[in-house]
């Protein structure tokens, strides 16, 4: 039934790209980027590959590109409520569940006590699924030759470096609500490296929503009852803020393949993006896997306990599943309709943490999580309203 389900969002995704990709499509960032589709007189740029929790356009450069557009032509067949059911649908099953295995994974507890802490081996793994659905997609919607591969290449070891530092977050202790939380303020290194070194100036009420998720996440992070597990670690928390970082790092990655992209006069379609941007995180995650013999590591651990092999082959699908249906959205609706979809899925990722896998917090903690929301809904809401003044 899974497989099945993965055929039926690949193939979703691959027949919108069809039907709403010309034969000169626009770049837009890698991901967490992806193509973007050319029109006469407007542009329509895709969001990143792997971005469980990205694809949404910021300000002063995101590590997660993904720019206003029009509406892309609608296909021929279901109707547009029917088709965001879809895309949504298969955004928040996919993601939810991803979420809620990445979770159980660093959680599990052998019976010998010991637990599964090869972040760089499981980044392997789900970058290799996919590369699979990124060169099947390809394949089928065609292949761009003249691709920089340089390009590709520093942005993948970017990226897949500030997903291994978050699951390292959470295999030292950090726990998901907090990790999840944390992520949504990425925003907060690019508007620094965009002060410090760009010269970019922000509106308060943008540093009052960084504000907001920060201050909102210690809180959370300091707000569990007694007795309810483990706190935070120190080391969780750094690697939590190097993650930051590098996704701030990563945007710059970004907007450089996007230039060498178009010095090369080469307009790469969403599954070049996601099959090469893959294939190069795939590539890194091997490297510093096997130089920290993760990979003998990492097998012997699954092979000693299957139940944890099972949940990491499911959130690798899911992970590639989730990016079939990403694209399958951007296809048919604007890039705000994906933002809103993806924003809002963080918050029940964290909701959904706390309330089924046993995460018990004060009032303080609650009162961090209501803070934290308002400023990522706030974020929303200013991109929704930036894009209605555009109109």
């Amino acid at each position: 039934m899974r497989f099945l389900l993965l055929l039926l969002a690949i193939f979703s995704s691959v027949s919108a790209a069809k039907s709403n990709t010309p034969s000169s499509s626009t770049l837009a960032s890698p991901r967490r980027s992806f193509a973007s589709i050319d029109k006469k007189a407007s542009t329509k740029k895709l969001p990143t590959a792997l971005g469980l929790d990205t694809h949404i356009h910021q300000r002063g450069g995101s590590s997660t590109e993904a720019a206003t557009a029009t509406m892309a032509k609608e296909s021929v067949g279901l109707p547009a409520a029917v088709k965001l059911l879809i895309g949504a649908g298969g955004i928040y099953g996919a993601f939810l569940y991803y979420g809620s295995l990445q979770e159980d994974v660093f959680r599990y507890t052998a019976e010998d006590g010991t637990q599964f802490k090869q972040a760089w081996f499981l980044q392997v793994l789900e970058a290799l699924a996919n590369v699979l659905v990124g060169f099947v997609g390809m394949q089928l919607t065609g292949a761009t030759p003249g691709i920089p591969k340089k390009a590709f290449a520093i942005s993948g070891a970017s990226q897949v470096s500030a997903k291994a530092c978050t699951s390292l977050a959470l295999a030292n202790g950090l726990s998901f609500p907090v990790a999840t939380l944390a992520k949504s303020g990425k925003m907060a290194p690019v508007m620094l490296g965009q002060l410090l070194l760009g010269g970019a100036t922000y509106s308060l009420r943008e540093y009052l929503q960084v504000a907001a998720i920060i201050g909102g996440t210690a809180i959370v992070s300091m707000g569990k009852k007694k007795g309810s597990g483990s706190s935070s670690s120190t080391v969780g928390v750094a690697y939590i803020v190097l993650s930051l970082v590098l996704d701030g790092v990563t945007a710059g990655f970004q907007k450089q393949l996007k230039e060498e992209t178009k010095k090369a006069g080469v307009k790469p379609k969403p599954y070049d993006f996601m099959f090469w941007t893959n294939l190069y995180m795939c590539l890194t995650a091997i490297v510093i896997s096997g130089a920290l013999n993760e990979i003998g590591s990492g097998l012997a651990f699954c092979t000693a306990n299957p139940e944890i092999f099972s949940k990491i082959i499911k959130f690798a699908v899911c992970s590639a599943v989730g990016q079939s249906f990403i694209f399958y959205t951007i296809a048919n609706f604007d890039p705000l309709i994906l933002s809103t979809v993806t924003t809002t899925r963080k918050i029940f990722s964290v909701l959904l943490s706390i309330f089924l896998k046993g995460h018990s917090l004060s009032m303080t903690g609650w009162s961090g999580i209501a803070l934290a929301c308002s400023g990522i809904l706030s974020e929303m809401a200013l991109k929704m309203g930036g894009k209605a003044k555009a109109h």
